[in-house]
């Protein structure tokens, strides 16, 4: 008798429930031996490996608690397995799910079930096998937690990779090896929490009603999300537009300041903001600006200025989590993405008459020190600019801005091309550049 495609994936997921608890596991750690054994740069080596190790299982797996708040408070995991599993509605596919943006790691899935997506074997419309594949932690930054009796689940948490992650597509479209720090441009966040059945605690927060909150994060689209939401509350920008931003990257910030387009602080000091206040984890977050009711009515309604958790999940976490973050390279070029010759005039341009490196200073390609300056400074307005405590735009880092290129440049993506970002500073900075010139500055732009 001819197996079902659920029942397929079924057996598969059983064939490698052993192989996939060594995959998320951590391994256990040896004992450490005492300072005065071993000289202290290998002490030190020791730390760096552990550091490593500990981010990336942080990075790829740690909810930080967040599963009270996105299963237990919205529910979404409800709106995941659907009605036939317990929930509520038709469930998410693994096709919906791949739709709305999510990404499948193909290591983590045993090669029958690669087979089986390959051949058609495997129901892709059936949410089942979107469970099993939660199941398998095959989906990048998805956690499930528990499980009921009638197969599904007891909550569901996020993680760092479900923005900062995604795939190579070497399987399939959304499905393949991961890409740690490369922004996922296909995640539509907002349809993903529209789906929550409850979203009466968001829109307590906003003082708004729960169709309100589902018509603002519908309106994101994919690749953006609206971190300042639940500081200042201000879905719109004054043009109309979500105020909504794309996603960044988390590659290339070893030497970096900041993380975020407007700043607000280092790498781990967003790295724990978004922990406690956009994840929604259980941890300490600590940051004065935040009472500051002209500027962040919302926030400090809600006291987020200085959060305080009965259980911490997060601090002891942000010292690995910031060195694995600034252990990812940005992704160098493919071959013939760019004309070489060129990029090669291009780069003359940009260290010399066009006056580029001014600010985007090699190999950093951002400002050392305090990367910083106003809407004025660099031609745009200071909308997203003064929804920071700073008032002002990171210089962005130039390395990898190839592999980011959906949704366009700049905060928002106004700028659908790199060509379209050098065409607006020549004239802001009045450079007369020529088309050609400005098309080699943009190859180069594309090399780095």
């Amino acid at each position: 008798m001819k197996k079902s495609a659920s029942a397929t994936l079924v057996v598969a997921v059983s064939m490698a429930a052993v192989w996939s608890a060594s995959f998320v596991a951590p391994r256990a750690e040896a004992p450490e031996r005492q300072q005065d054994e071993r000289p202290f740069d290998q002490t030190i080596s020791a730390h760096a490996l552990d550091l490593f190790a500990k981010g990336r299982r942080t990075f790829r797996f740690d909810t930080f608690g967040d599963e009270h708040f996105w299963g237990d408070t919205l529910k979404l995991h409800q709106a995941i397995e659907g009605a036939r599993f317990g929930g509520v509605g038709p469930g998410l596919s693994p096709a919906a799910a791949l739709g709305a943006g999510l990404k499948v790691d193909s290591t983590a899935l045993p090669q029958a079930l690669i087979d089986g997506i390959l051949n058609g074997t495997v129901n892709l419309n059936d949410p089942a096998n979107t469970l099993a594949l939660l199941r398998l932690n095959a989906v990048l930054g998805v956690v499930p937690i528990g499980a009921t009796s009638n197969g599904g689940l007891q909550s569901v948490g996020v993680t760092c990779a479900l923005c900062h992650s995604t795939v190579d597509d070497s399987v399939a479209p959304g499905i393949g090896r991961r890409r740690d720090g490369w922004p996922n441009r296909d995640l539509n966040v907002g349809a993903i929490i529209s789906l929550a059945p409850d979203l009466s605690t968001v829109a307590a927060l906003l003082q708004v009603d729960q169709a309100t909150v589902r018509a603002v994060a519908n309106s994101w689209g994919p690749g953006k999300f609206d971190a300042e939401l639940f500081l200042d509350g201000k879905a719109f920008r004054p043009d109309g537009k979500t105020a909504a931003t794309l996603i960044p990257p988390a590659f290339g910030l070893a030497g970096v300041n900041q993380h975020t387009y407007t700043g607000w602080g280092s790498v781990p000091y967003w790295n724990a903001f978004v922990a406690n206040l956009e994840m929604h984890g259980s941890g300490t977050f600590f940051d004065p600006r935040l009472n500051d009711a002209a500027q962040f009515p919302v926030a400090a309604r809600a006291g987020f200025g200085n959060v305080r958790a009965d259980e911490d999940k997060v601090t002891a976490k942000l010292a690995p989590l910031h060195f694995y973050q600034l252990s990812i390279p940005a992704p160098a070029p493919p071959k013939d993405s760019f004309d070489r010759r060129a990029a090669d005039r291009g780069r003359t341009l940009f260290e010399g008459r066009a006056r580029c490196s001014t600010c985007h200073v090699a190999p950093l390609f951002t400002e050392p020190g305090w990367a910083m300056h106003t809407g004025d400074e660099i031609g745009i307005d200071n909308f997203q600019a003064d929804r920071a405590p700073d008032h002002r735009y990171r210089t962005t880092p130039l390395k990898g801005l190839w592999s980011h290129a959906k949704g366009g440049f700049y905060h928002d993506g106004r700028f659908a091309t790199v060509l379209a970002v050098v065409q607006h500073y020549n004239e802001t900075f009045t450079l007369h550049l020529t088309d050609a010139e400005m098309n080699d500055l943009a190859e180069y732009l594309k090399s780095l």
